[in-house]
């Protein structure tokens, strides 16, 4: 059994490798994909998306592991050592801070989920996380995703849902 040392290394390498995990199930969908490489920035993925318009999209994307929930705040430390040095605090993502949140979950056969939640919708939610079991319609749903940044699209098809 781990001690809580071991569970807050884990903890963290397991957020490292999802981030690497989501890039490279979107590059192969997307292309033009990279993690940002800004340790204060509220994303960690950028999506430049060419649009039939010929116009670039991008979507900056926040990437949470998401065993039963996917988590909407940032700016803390998980593990065992959550001593904070620095002047940054707790936020809650919002589309000022980024487009969407991928939350990431590992399944047994050694495969993943992507739930697609657009940042627009968790004021809606008015929680700080949201169940993977309601969220459901958000899995594995790439037009979520590339039209996270529609408001008005994501808000009607997340009252049609039920999810809001």
């Amino acid at each position: 059994m781990l001690n809580s040392g071991e569970i807050g290394k884990q903890a963290s390498i397991d957020g490292f490798a999802h981030d690497h995990i989501v890039v490279g199930i979107l590059m192969k969908r997307y292309q033009n994909v990279s993690l940002v490489d800004l340790p204060l920035s509220p994303y960690d993925i950028i999506i430049a998306r060419k649009l039939e318009s010929g116009k670039e999209d991008i979507i900056r994307v926040q990437v949470k592991t998401a065993k039963t929930s996917v988590s909407f705040t940032g700016g803390t430390r998980g593990g065992v050592d959550r001593e904070y040095k620095s002047d940054i605090k707790t936020y809650t993502q919002s589309p000022e801070t980024s487009d969407c949140i991928i939350g990431i979950r590992p399944n047994l056969d050694n495969t993943f989920d992507l739930f697609f939640v657009p940042t627009v919708l968790i004021a809606y939610f008015g929680t700080k996380s949201k169940g993977l079991g309601t969220i459901e319609f958000f899995k594995n749903n790439f037009d979520i995703l590339e039209n996270c940044k529609n408001h008005k699209y994501i808000i009607d098809i997340s009252k049609k849902q039920g999810i809001i």
